[in-house]
């Protein structure tokens, strides 16, 4: 299905409490409070939570974890005061967007809800509010944190001194940076695949209308391999987050009895079953299959493109007009056939970033060169696509100039000055702010922040 909407959230400082499996099976911690941050206490079993989180996701400490942690969570606590007094708030759409974004994470990585709910020990609905309330805290401290810097700024002036003072071993290098243009042809698939398949996705409905479990058809049958392994189940999404197609038929259903008529989306043929709608957001289950793409229709695509990629280079036309008129690719055919990078909303790459049949192909390249056709299979569809690439401009990678690179270090300069932002708020905040650590916790510890300890 279509990714969700936007995923990317780059917190300055930011403890996001994500609960481990042994973390939440720790309910019988003898508890205790370790700190008090203003009215807020900071427990023994939150401090060993984030421990074992880290222990689980291999995590190294700067120091003493027991010193470190409790620190960390009393500046998040921090910044939520100031958030509840400056009337920061989270709307539920943006907690529900990230929430249903990590859980179809683990449920891709744990293989099915069900196994999902036995590693974590912990029922789905349980495991979605433990999510829940730490997700809106994340949400909200980075909300806070965006006023607190969101006035700073940088003039050339102070990135041409930063840079001017850096060390020589100390100037950040720049990787290897490429512009991709694109045409691609979806090859031709034989009308009696087609029929095959729908003749297929009819045969599941007539079992599924006939007392069989769509669940374990999906299971069995269906080509959408994340949902597959969860009966084909999807979480809730909204219209924006699916197919178009899908949506237009999934959001129209009545009746969770019911089995769709078959659809027809980018990603292949479906049908679907209401499981809950909620709003403007719905809860499904499908079954997709996708027709299949003989040889010799890929043999046909690929020397199609071959032949175009010759015409360019005897100067017949240039790539960007073939890749307007002819590329199958509908988001790069209208920008002259240039890759967008959806990381940065530039076309610049770095080698890593590009699908890697692309980068595989790019990398024996030269500049302005067009590469013979090969097969892909983007992650986003599934589905085969014969592709010629040419390779628009290549950085290599370098040390920074600041004739060449001044976004990156203007962007370097400027994380530094929020991030002094941020200390000089929270050393203000500590001044004013009633602090208690127990003395079961006044290790010798070595804080970032020292103003903890006011006696």
């Amino acid at each position: 299905m279509k990714r969700l909407l936007d995923t990317k959230w780059l917190p300055l400082l930011l403890l996001v409490l994500w609960p481990c499996p042994q973390a939440w099976s720790q309910d019988n911690v003898i508890d205790e409070v370790a700190w008090v941050v203003g009215d807020e206490a900071i427990l023994k079993s939150e401090i060993e939570e984030v421990r074992l989180d880290a222990l689980y996701n291999r995590r190294k400490f700067d120091g003493d974890p027991y010193c470190v942690i409790p620190e960390e969570i009393a500046v998040q606590k921090l910044f939520l005061h100031q958030a509840e007094l400056d009337s920061i708030e989270v709307s539920d759409s943006e907690v529900v967007q990230q929430l249903d974004y990590q859980l179809n994470m683990y449920i891709a990585n744990i293989g099915s809800m069900e196994k999902m709910e036995e590693y974590f020990n912990k029922t789905a609905s349980q495991i979605r509010e433990t999510m829940r309330e730490n997700i809106r805290e994340g949400l909200t401290v980075q909300k806070m944190q965006q006023k607190l810097v969101g006035e700073v700024k940088v003039t050339p002036a102070e990135v041409r001194r930063y840079f001017q003072q850096l060390p020589q071993d100390s100037i950040p290098y720049i990787p290897t940076k490429v512009e991709v243009q694109i045409i691609t042809l979806q090859p031709k698939v034989p009308q009696e695949e087609v029929d095959d398949v729908k003749r297929r996705l009819r045969e599941y409905t007539e079992r599924i209308n006939n007392g069989e479990s769509f669940a374990m058809l999906a299971r069995m049958y269906s080509e959408d391999l994340g949902s597959a392994r969860n009966g084909g189940e999807l979480p809730f999404m909204g219209r924006g987050q699916l197919d178009p197609a899908y949506a237009n038929v999934a959001f129209n259903l009545q009746d969770p009895n019911k089995v769709s008529k078959i659809v027809e989306s980018e990603y292949g043929f479906h049908i679907i079953q209401l499981l809950e709608k909620r709003g403007e957001r719905i809860r499904t289950r499908h079954i997709l299959l996708k027709p299949h793409v003989p040889e010799s229709a890929l043999l046909a695509a690929n020397a199609r493109l071959d032949s175009i990629a010759n015409d360019i280079r005897n100067n017949k036309f240039s790539f960007e007009s073939a890749a307007a008129v002819l590329s199958h690719d509908k988001d790069t055919r209208n920008n002259h056939g240039l890759l967008p990078n959806p990381n940065d909303g530039t076309s610049k790459f770095e080698m890593q970033e590009l699908p890697p049949e692309i980068a595989k192909v790019v990398d024996k390249m030269e500049v302005g060169e067009i590469s013979r056709a090969f097969t892909m299979i983007p992650q986003e569809t599934g589905k085969e696509e014969c592709v010629i690439v040419k390779l628009k401009s290549r950085i290599d990678g370098h040390k920074a100039t600041i004739s060449d690179d001044y976004q990156n270090l203007k962007d370097i300069v400027l994380a530094k000055r929020r991030s002094e932002v941020l200390d000089e708020w929270i050393r203000d905040k500590q001044r004013t702010t009633y602090v208690r650590i127990s003395d079961n916790w006044r290790t010798d510890c070595n804080f970032k922040y020292p103003g903890w300890i006011k006696d």
